[in-house]
């Protein structure tokens, strides 16, 4: 157990004013008649001492504001979590609870909801999910997982989880998501006489990329135009060293696509994005601040860049310059989760609900014995 805001205990100084107001609070006081006291020789000394009366309600009043002062200090119980075991179920799997014990049972869905509400349906990101799941459950919960035989939502690579996972595969597979293709991009070509030839490829892939109508959309002009805004790829057709400002325009964010005989602002190796049949480079690829420089490595003339006449040119190039999604459909025999991964440390529980309940009985047990007809008067 341990405190969010001890310093909230402060408020036990406020533990005072009901002794004060017990101390001070005087009986009710009824006059009574006595024969004459003249003859008595002496007076008699009223005494005072110090006197607690009601005992009940004072200790009530004291607990309530005890009990106040610590709500305040927001009260937490760490290392509460349900140990039980947990199992958690692919919706795309047909399968009995009755067969999987006596376990917590919920569907691996957002939320994950207990196996007897309705089975959820659409796309899941079952990657993230079992992440999730891994990070709220104590460490010392058995974990299983029912997966059908072809998993949709999955990452790249294999989760690595907190603990070792029990990996159970059921019958049944889930629907293949549609994932659509990323928009093309919208070119704006800046070149100089010497490239003027090696336009008309750039051009032609465009076109390939979405539609005639596109070639209006095409910026092409020569080296001393202005820079297109963000959100364009600029094709920089020009020999020599790169312009300050095309570079700063990379570094802020963009893309730059540029030719062979383009001197490179930085020393460092770039990585080939695209091989010729003998492995040999044709384009590659660095990062430049914020943004993205890919380079041919040949002149684009067919005499030394041949594949500048293949089908498939505009795909290729596409490719290297568009991010596509990656695949996530797998085996679930193949995706089973590896043990070793980031223990997360588990919320605490709160405790001021049941401090807030247990306040509410108190203060009407305080104004029970505060207000009875019984009692003399109050303070």
């Amino acid at each position: 157990m341990a405190l969010l805001f001890p310093a909230a205990l402060a408020a036990l100084a406020a533990l005072i004013m009901p002794l004060i107001l017990h101390i001070a609070r005087k009986s009710q006081q009824q006059p009574t008649d006595f024969a004459a006291l003249r003859w008595l020789r002496s007076r008699p000394r009223p005494r005072s001492r110090l006197r607690f009366d009601e005992w009940p309600l004072l200790l009530l009043r004291l607990a309530l504001l005890a009990l106040a002062a610590l709500w305040l200090a927001q009260p937490v119980l760490f290392g509460a979590g349900d140990d039980r075991p947990y199992v958690a179920v692919v919706p795309a799997v047909q399968v009995a609870p009755a067969t999987l014990g006596d376990a917590r049972i919920h569907w691996l869905a957002p939320g994950f909801p207990k196996i007897d509400q309705p089975r959820p349906d659409g796309p899941l990101p079952v990657a993230s999910l079992i992440r999730q799941l891994d990070a709220e459950l104590p460490a010392k919960t058995p974990l299983t997982i029912v997966a059908p035989t072809i998993l949709e939502g999955a990452d790249a690579d294999r989760l690595r989880l907190s603990r070792k996972v029990t990996w159970r595969i059921a019958p049944g597979e889930m629907a293949a998501s549609v994932n659509k293709p990323a928009p093309p991009p919208i070119l704006s070509i800046r070149h100089d006489e010497a490239h003027r030839d090696a336009v008309r490829y750039i051009r032609a892939a465009a076109l390939a990329w979405q539609s005639a109508k596109a070639d209006s959309e095409i910026d092409n002009r020569g080296t001393d135009a202005p820079l297109p805004e963000k959100g364009r790829l600029l094709v920089w057709l020009a020999g020599g060293t790169l312009p300050d400002s095309v570079i700063d325009w990379t570094k802020q964010g963009g893309t730059l696509l540029v030719a062979s005989d383009a001197h490179l602002p930085v020393e460092e190796a770039a990585q080939p994005l695209w091989r010729d049949a003998e492995g040999k480079p044709l384009v590659e690829a660095l990062s430049l601040g914020k943004g993205r420089l890919i380079r041919f490595t040949r002149p684009l003339v067919p005499s030394q860049m041949p594949e500048l006449l293949e089908a498939d040119f505009p795909d290729r190039l596409r490719a290297l310059i568009v991010a596509q999604p990656a695949p996530s459909r797998v085996a679930a025999a193949d995706y089973a989760p590896l043990p070793g991964g980031r223990a997360y440390d588990q919320p605490p529980q709160q405790l001021r609900n049941w401090l807030a309940l247990l306040i509410a009985l108190l203060l009407f047990a305080e104004r029970w014995l505060a207000t009875r007809r019984s009692r003399s008067i109050a303070p």
